[in-house]
């Protein structure tokens, strides 16, 4: 009987690259998968090596790679890893090296959230605190829509000074900040917080526009669920 079956939780990988999408990641499990036992890996210099390089190097694709080889075999609690998820947003490239390279579902942290947003309409807001992962974000989302045969309209941008707030702990400043960007923003029909630490500004993003809000950390976790429970026997 498989794990799920059983009642037990999987075991499921958390790679980050960002200490800040810890927290909203593990509030997403305990909300809506609390039975999943999760494991994270962190490696705080990936994003500081990201913005220095300008650009995803070989060197790094590989480092994302053994980073996969390891959570696939770090067995334990829950009995083997079943599913990996990475909440690292600007390194898709990465990820779908990963993807390719292991037998088990393997999730990028934005690819459920763009799918339910091209359900809801062609004209989508994109907001983001770390400005290197805009260019891979936005490319993520177009060739999604080009797999679907759609044309859309991405209007994105940068929350500056966001990040800074939220990793010296000042998060109502943070939300402040992504609140002023997205109440200035054309209207679209929807609008994505591009990045798993972003999620905690929802309530106030919400309340400063009339479509709806889409973040990253539920929908993520409803996913995986959804693959896994689709591949046990």
């Amino acid at each position: 009987m498989s794990e799920i079956a059983a009642g037990r939780g999987p075991r499921i990988a958390l790679v980050h690259a960002l200490a800040e999408s810890l927290p909203p990641i593990h509030i997403a499990f305990a909300k809506h998968w609390p039975e999943a036992v999760t494991f994270d890996l962190f490696d705080s210099s990936l994003a500081r090596d990201l913005a220095h390089a300008g650009k995803l190097e070989p060197a790094m694709m590989e480092r994302f790679l053994t980073l996969g080889r390891y959570a696939a075999n770090a067995a334990g609690e829950g009995g083997r890893t079943a599913g990996i998820l990475f909440t690292c947003s600007a390194f898709g490239p990465a990820i779908d090296a990963v993807k390719a390279a292991l037998p088990m579902p393997v999730l990028r942290p934005n690819e459920a959230t763009f799918s339910r947003a091209l359900d809801i309409g062609g004209h989508i807001g994109l907001l983001v605190t770390f400005p290197p992962s805009l260019p891979a974000l936005e490319a993520e989302l177009s060739a999604m829509a080009a797999e679907r045969g759609v044309s859309i309209k991405i209007t994105s941008r940068v929350i500056d000074g966001a990040l800074v707030a939220l990793k010296r702990g000042d998060g109502p400043t943070h939300d402040r900040l992504a609140a002023a960007v997205a109440a200035e923003m054309p209207k679209t029909d929807c609008l994505i917080l591009g990045q798993f630490s972003l999620a905690q500004a929802e309530t106030a993003v919400q309340a400063v526009v009339s479509c709806p809000v889409l973040t990253t950390p539920r929908s993520a976790v409803e996913q995986l669920r959804t693959m896994l429970s689709a591949n046990s026997p």
